[in-house]
């Protein structure tokens, strides 16, 4: 059978912060040969699936991947050799069960997540159709907004702003190439800002800037400032996103430390009603992780407090893990999930959360990580899950820009085929 897996080899590379990665290699009986490289997260939560590191202080501070490679080559390698590329489902089910633990601690996530996306980009090339036919079908047609982290704080950068990502987010655009274009030109044009007030340019992990500012405010100030100096108009043609990423400023019980821009303490019921505050003043359209992974109680009050309004969207809370993403859609903790591939694991698994994202009415927000690669599997992935949305940084980084670019590819082949819209 031409889509057979004859081979699979996995490397140690690097990602976009210059740290260990694995990258896997698939061959088929075809002679079809793909690789994929696997993200890392900076921000994670604590019930992620575990990325496998050597901890060998000798070799990138600990944190190779040798081990992964290792079980790559000697372990999920051998098992799926012979198999059917096409057999998606199954070469996952077979490669979590040889794993055998609930958060892929044996082999490593970042292992498993390799050879999955192999094996679809493997037999999508295969059979002769794009990657995003081939994972949603081939009616998949509707592109994502771009939701470009234009301004960086918390964990992804070195200033004091407490949240982690401001996100321009171009609703009203007339197609994606429009949309991409009108945040691209707004993160320019805020350069231009910074630059005319002596603030940094230098950008965080994702590629937004990152300016020591005076309060979390003057961040939306100055993105308000940006959209109206592009041309275009708040609200109307770009709203505004946020990932507070609430769990690293967060000190237990319901409480948050503003460390980062000395705002000193707060609780749970305080950050929702500066939340209330935020939604009133300035067009926020969704806000992710706005309370820690563990206040559940306090996730739910924001969620009913300010859920009408806009899209309250859980990642660390949930982890692209439909165990707890069905928790919270019983516990009506959010009204949407974010899904990060390498969160979970394999392929599958991801889609499994889409899927019940969907049947219960969710939106879902598809996301990279901050250590990424020049991989594009995500761009396709996320036509393909129809969820409307796509985060996956700014527009000063390559990594970033790869995927932006994919999909301004598959807008160029559906022509006017193509679906964009916010909701």
């Amino acid at each position: 059978m031409k889509t057979t897996i004859t081979t699979v080899e996995a490397l140690e590379i690097l990602d976009s912060r210059g740290n260990p990665t694995v990258r896997v290699m698939m061959g088929l009986a075809d002679g079809t040969s793909v690789s994929a490289s696997v993200p890392s997260g900076a921000s994670t939560g604590e019930n992620e699936a575990i990325e496998l590191r050597d901890g060998d202080q000798g070799r990138y501070g600990g944190k190779g991947v040798f081990g992964a490679v290792a079980n790559v080559n000697e372990q999920i390698g051998p098992l799926v050799v012979g198999m059917n590329a096409l057999d998606q489902s199954l070469i996952d089910q077979e490669i979590i069960e040889l794993d055998g633990t609930p958060n892929k601690e044996k082999l490593g996530a970042n292992a498993l997540l390799g050879v999955s996306m192999a094996a679809a980009k493997a037999a999508a090339a295969s059979i002769g159709i794009e990657l995003y036919s081939y994972l949603g079908g081939t009616g998949s047609r509707r592109l994502p907004i771009p939701c470009m982290n234009i301004l960086n704080g918390g964990e992804h950068a070195d200033n004091s702003v407490d949240f982690q990502e401001f996100m321009a987010v171009p609703i009203g655009a007339a197609r994606f190439s429009d949309g991409l274009r009108y945040v691209a030109e707004t993160f320019h044009m805020l350069k231009k800002i910074l630059t005319s007030r002596g603030l940094a340019t230098s950008v965080g992990d994702e590629g937004g800037f990152a300016p020591d500012l005076s309060s979390n405010e003057e961040a939306m100030e100055l993105i308000i400032e940006a959209i109206e100096k592009a041309g275009y108009l708040p609200g109307k043609d770009i709203a505004i996103g946020i990932d507070s990423a609430a769990t690293s400023f967060a000190t237990g019980e319901g409480r948050y430390d503003l460390k980062w821009s000395g705002g000193g303490e707060m609780s749970s019921d305080e950050m929702i009603a500066l939340a209330k505050k935020w939604v009133a003043d300035y067009p926020i359209v969704f806000w992710e992780d706005p309370l820690a992974e563990e206040d559940w109680q306090g996730f739910a009050n924001f969620t009913t407090q300010l859920g009408e309004s806009i899209e309250v969207i859980g990642d660390d809370i949930f982890v692209t893990n439909t165990k707890f993403i069905d928790r919270g859609i019983k516990e009506q903790t959010a009204n949407s999930a974010l899904i990060k591939l390498n969160q979970i694991g394999t392929v599958t698994e991801t889609i499994d959360a889409v899927r019940m994202c969907r049947d219960n009415g969710w939106r879902y927000l598809i996301s990279h990580r901050s250590g990424e690669t020049s991989d594009t599997f995500l761009a396709d992935f996320a036509v393909a899950m129809d969820g409307g949305h796509l985060k996956t940084g700014s527009a000063s980084r390559s990594e970033r820009l790869a995927k932006y670019n994919r999909i301004l590819e598959i807008e160029a082949a559906l022509q006017d085929r193509s679906l964009y819209f916010w909701k």
